[in-house]
């Protein structure tokens, strides 16, 4: 690292600080301003701040891990995380989200269950399913900036300059965990000051920065890969074929993707039922609340995976560069940063790593700001403080967002792995929730009761999986959601259901579909609102495979194009090119008037 870089990543970090105090006063007049904006955001920004918060830094070095490991056949191991949620998100469940107007996802628990005690107890559960699995982002997000930083910065040189023989044994013996803890403490400075208001601005600064810094990268991965080097890749890397066993996996440190066919079946399930079951990731959940009206939500998740396009650029590059010009790799969760320690001169890796950083700081600030509202909305003030003002309120919001950072490091110290803690969040503590998730959108005798126990049961079983952390996801993410589900269903049945007034008033404003008949029969909707629900639950449908297809081929067409192979990236840009048009007269025609309430 040069002098410039290290220059160009300090101005960095004191533009985002400066932001947070410029938005403060903004941001601490009511929880809305700090939670939502205000409501006054522009779904091109909100978009652009959802897009980018999953545009992580340790998700990007454990997506190119796959990619090194697996191949373009690893794009099947992307549905356990929804990574196709803007399909879902444009064509119905963006406007859905937006019509509950509430502040919170967990609030949303009383539109959909009431105020009873069910209502209540699905509320907290949701919370608290919520504010777990934040905290565990945030120890996901530690181990990857930690692992990233130490490439960089020379912690353990600096070490020798310092007095005190305790200071050069915790820089020298943890240096990630050092640097990990110094970037969190400035990326929650700015986040505890301006709440969303600087969350988003500085999302769009870092969607700019991070566009740009993926182009570079991919650009000199393209023009570095000759033939030649492309020659010595392993047989079928380009592949997106999914074959059921890969026997050279057996007894390896890959031995969890050696039967790949069983895992692709779990992980598409999983995927399709998180997407269903609503925005996921909790921060997604507050982008659509925040939106102007219906029509603006549903524009944020179309937009939604247009900025993440480059990063799948990127992914493909570094990894290619890798594999072809980088030996001695012994984790391969490293691959990002040693290749871009090796390829980029100086000046031009300032301004990647800064993206990069940038990257870290918009998923960490987003999760942080979004677990803090669950906290303050959903726990506090219900339980504690019911009769808080305003003031107080986004006072407590500071304390909310700061022990739930010490949470979240305390959870980042006890993994070993990027693979091992996002494993467990996806496919054990996502199983335990997903279910109910599901059904309390489409199903209406879903009760507060039922949803509680079986998220509450889910997250038990989720934290019992932490205890047999060899267990394939084939085994434990079928038999959590089997329990979740039946959890769900019994408890659901044996209570009473929602009072009629409360599903009908949330029917008429949601407007959801699937298996709403008693309602819908209740809520006398005229014959031209039932041809209307009818004809928008078919064209929901149609228009979330034309998504998926559109975000598949956007997302695949740059990844071949980075490797030459052009024939498939042009299949892949030209199916994209057709499902947009489409989705013109089935999608945009559709959209609700602007300023729907």
């Amino acid at each position: 690292m040069s002098p410039v870089d290290y220059v160009i990543i300090l101005l960095y970090f004191a533009v985002v600080i400066g932001l947070g105090f410029w938005y403060q006063k903004r941001a601490s007049e009511n929880l809305g301003a700090y939670f939502l904006g205000g409501k006054g955001i522009h779904w091109l920004a909100l978009a652009m701040s959802g897009s980018v918060s999953n545009f992580d830094i340790t998700g990007t070095m454990w997506i190119i891990s796959i990619l090194y490991v697996l191949g373009m056949k690893s794009m099947w191991h992307h549905w356990m995380w929804g990574f196709l949620m803007g399909a879902f998100f444009m064509s119905f469940m963006g406007k859905w989200v937006r019509r509950s107007n509430v502040m919170t996802a967990a609030e949303w628990m009383k539109t959909r269950f009431g105020s009873d005690t069910g209502g209540k107890l699905a509320r907290t559960a949701y919370a608290l399913m919520a504010v777990l699995t934040l905290a565990s982002f945030i120890g996901y997000a530690y181990q990857g900036i930690g692992k990233f930083a130490s490439v960089y910065i020379p912690l353990e040189s600096l070490a020798q300059y310092t007095s005190s023989p305790w200071l050069r044994h915790v820089f020298t013996a943890h240096e990630p965990d050092c640097l990990a803890v110094l970037i969190i403490g400035i990326t929650t400075l700015y986040v505890v000051l301006g709440g969303l208001y600087s969350v988003v601005i500085t999302d769009v600064i870092q969607t700019i920065i991070l566009t740009l810094g993926s182009i570079i990268i991919a650009c000199i991965a393209w023009s570095h890969l000759t033939p030649e080097l492309m020659s010595g890749l392993p047989e079928n890397w380009n592949s997106l074929s999914v074959p059921w066993r890969i026997e050279e996996f057996a007894g390896t440190d890959n031995a969890q993707f050696e039967f790949f066919g069983a895992l692709v079946i779990v992980w598409v399930l999983k995927g399709l039922l998180l997407n269903a079951g609503g925005p996921a990731q909790m921060y997604d959940f507050q982008r659509f609340l925040a939106a102007r009206d219906p029509r603006d939500a549903a524009k944020v998740g179309a937009a939604w995976s247009v900025f993440l396009i480059v990063r799948w650029a990127m992914a493909v590059g570094i990894a290619l560069l890798a594999l072809t010009g980088v030996t001695g790799v012994t984790d391969s969760e490293k691959v990002m940063p040693l290749v871009l320690l090796q390829f980029l001169p100086a000046g031009l890796r300032g301004i990647v790593i800064a993206g990069l950083l940038a990257a870290f700081m918009s998923t960490f600030s987003s999760t942080v700001n979004s677990g803090a509202s669950f906290i303050v909305r959903d726990l506090w003030q219900p339980y504690l403080r019911p009769n808080a003002g305003e003031k107080q309120s986004v006072r407590f919001s500071y304390i909310a967002t700061i022990l739930l950072v010490l949470i979240g490091l305390a959870i980042g110290t006890q993994a070993t792995s990027i693979a091992q803690i996002w494993s467990w969040m996806m496919m054990a503590l996502g199983a335990g929730a997903v279910v109910p998730n599901v059904l309390r959108w489409y199903w209406w005798r879903m009760n507060g009761w039922g949803y509680a126990f079986g998220t509450l049961g889910g997250i038990l079983l989720s934290l019992v999986a932490l205890f047999f952390p060899d267990a394939p996801a084939y085994y434990t993410f079928p038999l959590i959601c089997a329990a979740s589900l039946i959890a769900s269903i019994a408890v659901s049945l044996a209570t009473k259901p929602t009072d009629s007034e409360i599903l009908i008033t949330f029917y008429k404003s949601v407007r959801p579909f699937g298996l709403w008949k008693p309602i819908a029969a209740k809520a006398n909707l005229s014959k031209g609102e039932l041809s209307s629900k009818s004809e928008s639950t078919s064209l929901a449908i149609v228009n979330v495979l034309l998504a998926m297809l559109a975000i598949t081929g956007l997302y695949l067409f740059p990844m071949y194009l980075v490797g030459s192979w052009y024939t498939r990236s042009a299949i892949w840009l030209g199916l994209a090119i057709a499902a947009i048009i489409a989705l013109k007269y089935t999608w945009y025609r559709f959209l609700p008037p602007p300023g729907e309430t």
